[in-house]
Parts: structure tokens; sequence; C-alpha cells
């Protein structure tokens, strides 16, 4: 019986351009919209840990700073906290800065936004010949059980690179990445086809591709080979597509728990609205608010 492979590295590529959230996108970095009280950014960071992952590549844009900044400790704040006993504010300080212990960050440059694929293979130097879990910052799943916890689970019976999936409406599917799959089991599927933004003809099932996977070395060697398209985008997709063609095994699980969407300004709103309704401290009287609008 083959032991359990422990994956301790996740790549989370945040170098997109955000033009879908024009004008806000121009001085604000889309993973810091945020959810209730929180950036986007820090749901995907406290999933990963809470999965059991100790390493994080972030992969930038050259522009991107603020994130570089925001997983440092404050010692200047805390200092000045201290000295006008500003008591609250130096215990969720420090409870912030606690969420992160035992996290260590690392970052890389997407010089330029050329696709999933290529955002990822840049990261690849830092990950080594390790599986590795990859987080999008457009998916976040409100489970019990950690998204990325549950791809984790599968590798490990499987030692097979594992997409995430979820189910939607036929009408809504054109708009994502369809799959063909056979079914093996409750929730885990063997992959046969992805296809990006399929037409209804295309639709042979209603699962779709979420921005969350765990990767194994062997994928790296296809994106280091992978053709750039039209675009010159290398697509991680498509990257994939190649994979099948040739043989290879992937394996799609659908997770469990509720798919927060991201990726544009009415899905974000949405997920923004769904957590406050949901929130222990805010919850309560925003659905009283709520009730009050006309």
């Amino acid at each position: 019986m083959e032991e359990n492979i422990e994956i301790k590295k996740a790549i989370i590529p945040v170098a997109g351009l955000g033009t879908r959230f024009l004008p806000l996108s121009l001085v604000i970095s889309k993973e810091f919209f945020p959810l209730v009280d929180k950036p986007i950014i820090q749901y995907i960071v406290e999933e990963v840990k809470k999965s059991g992952i100790t390493d994080i590549v972030f992969v930038i844009s050259p522009k991107q700073k603020m994130i570089m900044d925001y997983f440092k400790k404050s010692p200047e704040l805390e200092k000045l906290l201290i000295k006008r006993n500003k008591e609250k504010q130096l215990k969720d300080l420090n409870e912030f800065e606690a969420l992160f212990d035992g996290i260590r960050f690392s970052y890389v440059t997407q010089k330029m936004p050329l696709g999933d694929g290529h955002a990822i293979l840049q990261a690849g130097k830092l990950v080594g010949s390790d599986p590795v879990a990859v987080s999008f910052g457009d998916d976040i799943i409100d489970s019990p059980e950690p998204a990325l916890l549950q791809l984790m689970n599968i590798f490990n019976t499987c030692k097979a690179p594992v997409v995430a999936l979820k189910s939607l409406p036929k009408e809504k599917i054109p708009a994502y990445g369809s799959v063909v799959v056979e079914k093996i089991a409750s929730n885990l599927y063997k992959i046969k086809k992805i296809i990006e933004k399929p037409e209804s003809s295309q639709i042979e099932s209603n699962l779709v591709v979420v921005g969350k996977y765990i990767l194994t070395p062997e994928v790296f060697g296809y994106l280091k080979k992978a053709k750039p398209s039209e675009k010159g985008e290398i697509i991680l997709g498509e990257v994939f597509e190649k994979m099948l063609s040739e043989g290879k095994t992937i394996y799609g699980y659908e997770l469990k728990g509720e798919w927060l969407e991201c990726g544009d300004k009415s899905k974000w709103l949405k997920s923004f609205l769904y957590l406050a309704l949901k929130d222990p401290v805010f919850g309560k009287e925003l659905k009283e608010y709520v009730k009050l609008i006309k």
C-alpha cells in the first residue's frame, strides 16, 4: 500500500489585471476587495493553512506590493497601540497576525498576464518536484472541511492530478470550463475532456471547473512544453487536454460546500451579501436592516 504524500506547498496566482472590476481595480488589486471585514485573499490563505499547508507561493504582477506587506507583522503599529492604550485594537492585530503563524510566504513575478498555466509555471522553481495545491483568488468554498483538504484527500487515494468541480444549471455552464466525466464514486470522477466555454451542444455534464487543483510534477513538465494559444497564453485547461489525449489520468472531485465566486462585480457582491448575512457579529443586524429596505 502506498503511503500518503504530504502536500505542504500551495501556489496562489494573483497577477491578473482585474479588468472586470474597473475602475475599482485601478487603485486596489482584486484580491483585496473586501468580503465583510476582510479581503478575499485572506479567505484563500486561511483555507490553505486549515488544509495543513505551510508554504505559500504568490504569483504577483510587478506592480503588486500590497500583498507583500499585508502578511507581514507590524511592530511599529503594535508599539503605537500599546502607547495609546488601544487594548481592543491591539488584541485584534495580535489575533490577525497569529492566523498566519507557521506559514512561510514567498513571491514570484508574472511580468505579463499570459494565462493561468503561465502563472502557475512561474512558481515551478519554488515548488520543486513535489505535488502542490493551487488556489485562484476568484473562488471561495464555504465548508466545514477546507476545499483544498478535500482535494488532498482524493489525491492521496488516486496519486494523480485532481481538479475541483461544482455543479451548475445547464444554462450557466457556457460561461465556465465544462467537463466530460466518468463517475468513479460519490463526488469523484475521471475526467475525459475539458471544454472551455462550451456551446450548448457540447455540454455532457452539469459539472464545471472551480479554480482549485492538486498538481503533480508531471503537469509542470507539460506546462513547460505547452505552445501558447493564439492570444499568446498558456492555458491550464488546454494542458490538461493534452495530457488526456496522451492517456494520462486526471480526476475531478465535486467539492462539498457553498461556492462563492468573485470573478466579476455581480458575483463578488452576492458573495459579500452571503457572508455578511451569515456573519456572527454583523449578520443579525444586517438581516433586520434588509427587511427595512423598500
